[in-house]
């Protein structure tokens, strides 16, 4: 697979010894000169400092630096976790010579330990001296930004937006602690077309939301959750504006890259031997579309049935019935398990047979398909089974 170089855009990486050792875990993503940016990050209340900070310098300028670093979260870190923040950004903007708000910081790792300020002071000169615009570079950052990640998450497209060539190139991390509240883990896409900022805007809450706002490994919200969206305006084109055709090409590639980049979290997700799709139509509305979805998504008894390759559907059919959802007429609901029909308008189908199960959810990617009504709502949820391996990862984690 190809990945384009972003006209406007350099990465650069470094191993700063944070947490990792022998492994590059210190990103720096630059952005030339009059680069719009769009983010979007967690809802979390105890959000990180470098989440409240970088949308805090957001709010003042656009940026000319986004900073990234893995193996430690700087989350629940308290005062001295928002000054160390500034502290790394500030050493960045010395090493680049821009303000201190023009630089976006990132972290992600263990949650509660403070940040090795001296790690990044050692760290950032050699991150800015690699500083490339070659796939490499990209290639590069999307091992660095990993944490308990198996593989690195990283897509590239060259489409045509009116009459020119528009490059659009992405990467993302997460394996575990996912379920986003307005972003993923972290995921930065970064395009050369011509967009501004409110219109970028608009382009990444669209794409979020059909994308990594449709994902779930085990329910639980990153403090640290951000999804950035670069446009460094790097070639001749017209401004893409709101409502043309121009938005809507560059729309849909967007959203089939974060699509691409959201689904490779699932399939990477810790201890995961099943890509798992749910969707759920004909709800009075798509928040009970979505109630409906992720509460079958996240059902410890649904994903370990399916990492045993059990076709246990009562699991499945339970979940539906304790959605928080309102109206729910049980004689409407039929459910299909990689389409095999189990549960025809409340009944279990008479087709359905123990043989037909266990070949249903054999394989490696499964769909649960949910009708719950006549109406036209419709969402796409994906997950992951749960398996001894996530617990393993997980208890072991900071061991």
């Amino acid at each position: 697979m190809s990945i384009f170089s972003v006209k406007g855009i350099r990465l650069g990486t470094t191993a700063a010894g944070i947490r990792y050792t022998d492994r590059d875990d210190l990103v720096v993503i630059e952005c030339q000169t009059g680069t719009s940016c769009a983010a979007v990050f967690t809802r979390n209340r105890f959000s990180a400092a470098p989440v409240q900070l970088a949308k805090e310098h957001l709010n003042q300028v656009a940026p000319r630096a986004l900073l990234i670093n893995s193996g430690n979260a700087n989350a629940g870190t308290g005062e001295q976790g928002a000054q160390d923040a500034v502290r790394c950004c500030q050493i960045l903007a010395d090493n680049l010579n821009c303000d201190v708000s023009e630089v976006l910081p990132y972290s992600t790792g263990v949650i509660g330990e403070q940040l090795p300020v001296k790690a990044f002071a050692q760290g950032l000169p050699e991150c800015v001296k690699s500083l490339s615009a070659d796939g490499d570079a990209w290639a590069r950052a999307s091992k660095a930004i990993m944490t308990t990640d198996t593989v690195a998450k990283l897509f590239s497209r060259k489409f045509t937006v009116g009459e020119c060539e528009v490059t659009l190139t992405g990467m993302s991390k997460g394996a575990g602690m996912i379920r986003p509240d307005m972003a993923t883990m972290l995921a930065y896409i970064a395009t050369d077309a011509v967009i501004e900022q409110t219109v970028l805007k608009s382009l990444l809450i669209e794409a979020t939301g059909i994308s990594f706002n449709r994902i779930t490994v085990d329910g639980d919200t990153s403090t640290n959750d951000a999804c950035t969206l670069l446009a460094s305006g790097a070639i001749e084109m017209p401004t893409i504006a709101m409502g043309t055709k121009e938005y809507e090409q560059f729309a849909t590639v967007l959203n089939g890259l974060m699509q691409d980049l959201a689904q490779a979290i699932i399939r990477d997700a810790e201890g995961a031997s099943k890509f798992i799709t749910i969707n759920v139509t004909g709800a009075e509305s798509e928040a009970d579309c979505l109630a409906v979805a992720y509460t079958v998504a996240e059902s410890p008894l649904v994903k370990t049935a399916l990492f045993a390759s059990d076709p246990n559907w009562g699991r499945i059919l339970a979940a539906v019935g304790r959605a928080p959802v309102s109206g729910l007429d049980i004689s409407q609901v039929s459910i299909k398990l990689n389409g095999l029909a189990i549960v025809t308008a409340g009944e279990p189908d008479a087709g359905y047979t123990e043989e037909a199960g266990q070949q249903a959810v054999a394989n490696t990617d499964i769909t649960i398909d949910i009708k719950l009504g006549s109406s036209t709502e419709a969402v796409t949820v994906w997950t992951s089974d749960l398996s001894h391996e996530y617990i393993r990862i997980n208890a072991e984690y900071r061991t």
